[in-house]
C-alpha cells in the first residue's frame, strides 16, 4: 500500500470552501481511480494547515496517477487560497484500526527521520510495542506508520474520537512518542493536531 499526502496552508477565511471542493469534486474523482483505496482529509482551522492523503493499492497504481491529480490539486490549492502545496509519496508500512474515526475524530500527527538501514527495526517496535499501548488508551481509534525508504522520513497518525480524547491523551502520548524515538534514534520533526474532516482511507488492518 501506498500514500500521496498534499499538505496545503489555506487562507482560513476559505477553509470550508476548500473542504467542500475536495468532498464533493476531488474526492469522487480519485476515488474512481484504478487502484485507489480511499481519501482522507486533517485539517487545523486556527493555522489554516491542512492534509489531503490518498491511498493506494501499489506504487504503480499511485504514479499512474499522477497527472490527473496533480490538476486536480491545482483546482482545490486555488479554492483554499493557498500557496504551492507540498506533496509527498510514501509506503504505508503499518495500520492498525481499534475503532473507525467519527465525525468528532481528531488526530495527532508525528514526523520524524531515521537511518534508513533501522526501518525494519521501526516497524518491528511498532507492532510489538507501539500499537498495544495506544490501544489502552480511552478514545483511541487508529494508528498508521507511512515511510520512506530512502530517506527514513516518517509520518504517524494517531487517531482519536474526539478532541477531548486527543488532548487527554497529551501527556503519555509524549512520553510514549519520546521512548520510542529514543530507542530508535529518530530525530523528530514535527508535531501538529488536527481535526479529522473526511475520514474514508479504506487501508486494512496492516500489522
Amino acid at each position: 500500500m501506498h500514500a500521496r499526502t498534499t499538505t496545503i496552508t489555506a487562507d482560513p477565511d476559505r477553509i470550508d470552501a476548500g473542504i467542500a471542493d475536495v468532498r464533493d469534486n476531488v474526492m469522487p474523482a480519485v476515488s474512481g481511480m484504478d487502484g485507489c483505496v480511499g481519501l482522507s482529509m486533517l485539517c487545523d482551522r486556527d493555522s489554516g494547515r491542512c492534509i489531503v492523503t490518498t491511498a493506494w493499492e501499489s506504487e504503480e497504481a499511485m504514479a499512474a496517477t499522477r497527472e490527473a491529480v496533480r490538476r486536480m490539486r491545482e483546482q482545490a490549492t486555488e479554492q483554499f487560497g493557498a500557496p504551492e502545496p507540498e506533496v509527498r509519496e510514501w509506503e504505508i508500512a503499518a495500520m492498525h484500526r481499534l475503532h473507525p474515526a467519527g465525525d468528532d475524530s481528531c488526530a495527532r500527527v508525528t514526523w520524524s527521520r531515521v537511518d534508513p538501514a533501522s526501518v525494519d527495526k521501526v516497524l518491528d517496535v511498532f507492532r510489538r510495542d507501539l500499537i498495544p499501548r495506544m490501544d489502552e488508551m480511552p478514545g483511541f481509534c487508529s494508528l498508521s506508520l507511512m515511510l520512506d525508504r530512502q530517506t527514513g522520513d516518517n509520518s504517524l497518525t494517531a487517531v482519536y474520537a474526539d478532541r477531548r480524547a486527543m488532548e487527554a491523551s497529551r501527556q503519555r502520548a509524549m512520553y510514549i512518542r519520546d521512548e520510542f524515538r529514543r530507542a530508535l534514534r529518530m530525530a523528530a520533526t514535527d508535531v501538529a493536531e488536527f481535526d479529522v474532516v473526511l475520514p474514508h482511507l479504506r487501508v486494512p488492518e496492516l500489522v
